[in-house]
């Protein structure tokens, strides 16, 4: 008996001692799973209208309602796959990994065979229609577990911030990749401007358009991408173990409304995800006509590529900056610094005249500002769960719906972006590919790149005032959370310890 007990202390102190980390490799492993999320939705998103268009030949109206019905199922399927996840059982491999395997190759095909013309007419709306809204599905199978993941990688704060960052890293590059990916493989079947109003005096035969694009050159860059896709989830689940949840018992399960009333009804996650609304929601406007206003206001229309491209590495090199910022100030901290910062550079390259030097040096700055929106809000929703954890202890397992529904918001956000920017430009008099714009879309476009994104971003940064995780009580609820585990793993050992000597 006397030994039993001596050995049940030294598993104890054993235990206590033995830190829950995370090997450099587990954390690459997990920030690999990221890429394909943004790797397929930059594809989409720069190029899946052009391509509708000139490649699949798909009248203007009904292209518009197969980017917009697939974008609004996009956003609703998020809570639905959230509370799906939330319900379902552990298994051996886990309860998030399960899901990110099983909609892996549904996910892919489907990605293919929006990229493939089929060869019948009257069903290529229909056809574009499904096989966007089930990859969107599928895709949200995936990245929804996956974002919540990382609340089951590891137990501790820091770990999880780390791997967050790395994440954070891999999904900058994954912007990068697919922009490469695509535009290099079906760059050259991009048609060149058309005459605008401005361009009277030049000479017919500089406005010639190509034949077409290349479906083949679409199908090879999908296949690029979807081989990609595949091997960032094999190296995935076979690099991260996933760990079960902090509480031994499990809640009574609750329906999909009461899921909603219960995480947008606690106050620190409801500021945390407006606060972030409205600031990604003016990041968004920036990224989304930036490109536009160098072509177009600036006239760099053979620099825009280079431009973008200055954007996304510089927000790459600036991710483990923002990493140490927030460890170092205080995550509340960093949004502030990291918003106010791009402000001055966005009035900078309204304000002179055409400089390309200028708008690399505001397109470096603003690649630091977009580092900080794609860190932050991910390494701050872990600190609003956890704040929730220790305000409601019955409540367990519902930490997909937390992840779920910032994913919706985001996506609301870049739908409202994309709705606001068209509508905008359409009223100025936008010339769909034109060599020159009228005065008022170069106005509106200054507007969409400048005044109102600091408007947002204002918004958002009054909201986030009132945030209440500070970093005393981030460390608190740790250490509250920490010391609860350690009792609950204690009760665990004494029992079946004591029923060992029985």
């Amino acid at each position: 008996m006397f030994y039993c007990l001596m050995g049940l202390v030294r598993k104890k102190q054993i235990c206590r001692i033995k830190p829950n980390r995370l090997s450099v490799c587990n954390k690459i492993c997990y920030a690999i799973g990221g890429a394909p999320y943004q790797i397929t939705g930059c594809a989409l998103g720069f190029f899946l209208q052009i391509y509708l268009l000139d490649v699949a030949q798909i009248d203007p109206f009904y292209a518009s309602i197969i980017l917009f019905v697939g974008r609004a199922w996009d956003a609703v399927t998020d809570p639905t796959v959230g509370f799906l996840v939330s319900r379902s059982p552990w298994t051996r491999f886990g309860r998030m990994l399960p899901w990110i395997v099983l909609s892996t190759p549904l996910a892919v095909i489907s990605y293919f065979l929006i990229w493939y013309v089929p060869p019948f007419e009257n069903g290529k709306v229909v056809w574009y229609l499904f096989f966007y809204c089930l990859f969107q599905s599928l895709q949200t199978c995936f990245h929804v577990p996956y974002s919540a993941l990382t609340m089951f990688i590891s137990s501790e704060q820091k770990e999880r911030d780390s791997a967050t960052a790395y994440r954070m890293t891999v999904e900058v590059l994954g912007t990068v990749l697919g922009t490469a990916i695509q535009g290099q493989i079906v760059g050259l079947a991009n048609a060149p401007c058309v005459p605008g109003p401005a361009d009277i005096l030049a000479e017919p035969s500089n406005f010639s358009t190509s034949p077409g694009l290349n479906e083949a050159a679409y199908m090879i860059a999908s296949g690029v991408i979807c081989l990609i896709y595949i091997i960032c989830a094999v190296v995935l689940f076979f690099g991260v173990k996933e760990q079960k949840g902090e509480r031994l018992s499990e809640s009574e399960p609750m329906s999909f409304f009461q899921g909603i009333k219960l995480v947008m009804g606690y106050g620190p996650y409801a500021k945390l995800v407006m606060g972030f609304l409205f600031t990604s929601l003016g990041f968004m406007l920036l990224e989304g006509n930036f490109a536009l206003f160098c072509s177009s206001t600036l006239g760099f229309r053979n620099d825009f590529q280079n431009i973008l491209l200055v954007i996304m590495l510089s927000a790459t090199l600036a991710i483990p900056f923002w990493q140490w910022f927030l460890t170092r100030f205080g995550k509340k901290t960093a949004v502030y610094v990291g918003t106010v910062a791009v402000i001055p550079f966005m009035i900078l390259v309204v304000s002179l005249k055409s400089n390309l030097a200028v708008t690399y040096i505001c397109s470096f700055a603003a690649g630091v500002g977009v580092a900080a929106a794609f860190l932050l809000p991910w390494s701050m929703l872990p600190d609003v769960v956890d704040d929730f954890q220790v305000q409601n202890p019955d409540f367990t397992g519902h930490e997909a719906l937390f992840y779920s529904f910032y994913v919706f918001f985001t996506k609301f956000a870049s739908g409202v972006s994309l709705g606001i920017s068209t509508l905008s430009l359409d009223f100025a008099g936008y010339i769909s590919r034109g060599c020159s714009q009228p005065k008022e879309v170069d106005l509106t476009l200054k507007l969409l790149v400048s005044a109102a994104p600091i408007a947002l971003m204002a918004i958002g940064l009054s909201i986030m005032y009132s945030y209440p995780i500070n970093e005393e009580k981030r460390q608190a609820n740790r250490k509250l959370l920490q010391d609860l585990r350690e009792n609950e793993a204690d009760s665990e050992t004494d029992s079946a310890e004591l029923a060992n000597v029985v």
